[in-house]
């Protein structure tokens, strides 16, 4: 039975040319879910300048010719089998706007196109993918640059640096929902552990009167027995378990790249070491790498 029955799209309208409509359709057709596409458009300033009678007549001709062209759109996945639903309206704070719409809507998981904002923009605002990956309650479904309307090949990124209850938890649903929608899409399902040793050290600042390359065998060590049992687990093939040293973000970036991964599911925040979270590196994958991002 699939996981997904709902699924929500929301799209930039004046982005004809994204591939996000199409992912979003190929999802909805292979897991057999209802679509609803949301085109949400920010108002328009320039709109202001104008006279009112003539702001009016230019707002609607706008908004008419959008909806003459998802109409289009979702008739053409209408014939194609997909139960789908659409709306385009004007919006003066997206993400309250989206929150709203999972919040009535209920939809098992929140599909947009990944919005790149340079290290600048990051330092003075937080980005709108930022802000819903904080606080959406769903599992958000970012969508890079890939080609392939369905992933080829799905990795599951868990953290094995920590076995407290709630830990263990939020890998078991990363790797849930990257089983489930490796065999929707038909996809490789492969598990990857970053195994940052530089931040190990913090759990274990006295190493126990061992010698620091000792240490470091020993942690090492326990952290790919950790990884092994969890892949063990779910009967992942050995030649599709990757356990690698170093900073999650560099790992996951050079992994994506060589392997041609096409979908990295990520947990949103993950505590490592001492309690420290790294929500931040799911936040900071949307930048470095190309394929999609699925985080839960």
């Amino acid at each position: 039975m699939s996981q997904y029955r709902r699924l929500l799209l929301i799209i930039n309208p004046a982005l004809r040319q994204s591939q996000a409509m199409n992912h979003a359709a190929a999802l909805a057709k292979a897991s057999g879910a209802s679509l609803h596409v949301a085109a949400l458009i920010p108002s328009w300033k320039l709109l202001s300048l104008l006279e009112e009678g003539d702001r009016d007549k230019a707002r609607e001709g706008y908004l008419q010719d959008h909806r003459d062209w998802l109409k289009y759109q979702a008739s053409q996945l209408r014939d194609s089998g997909i139960e789908v639903t659409s709306e385009v309206t004007w919006t003066d704070d997206m993400q309250h706007d989206i929150l709203d719409h999972v919040a009535e809507m209920q939809p098992d998981l929140l599909i947009k196109q990944v919005q790149h904002a340079s290290a600048l923009q990051r330092a003075f605002f937080t980005p709108l993918d930022w802000r819903l990956l904080r606080h959406c309650p769903i599992p958000v479904y970012l969508l890079g640059e890939g080609d392939h309307a369905l992933p080829r090949k799905v990795v599951a990124a868990v953290d094995a640096s920590n076995t407290l209850a709630q830990d263990s938890e939020l890998n078991e649903r990363i790797i849930q929902q990257a089983y489930s929608l490796a065999i929707q899409c038909e996809a490789e399902l492969h598990l990857l552990y970053a195994c940052d040793i530089s931040t190990l050290y913090l759990g274990d600042p006295g190493g126990g009167g061992l010698t620091l390359s000792d240490l470091d065998r020993q942690l090492r060590k326990g952290h790919e027995k950790t990884f092994l049992m969890l892949a063990d687990r779910y009967g992942v093939p050995a030649d599709r378990r990757h356990f690698i040293e170093g900073h999650p973000v560099a790992v996951l970036n050079a992994f994506a790249d060589e392997q041609h991964v096409d979908v990295i599911v990520m947990g949103r925040v993950q505590s490592h070491g001492l309690d420290k979270f790294l929500g931040s590196t799911t936040e900071h994958i949307l930048y470095q790498v190309a394929c999609s991002v699925l985080a839960v």
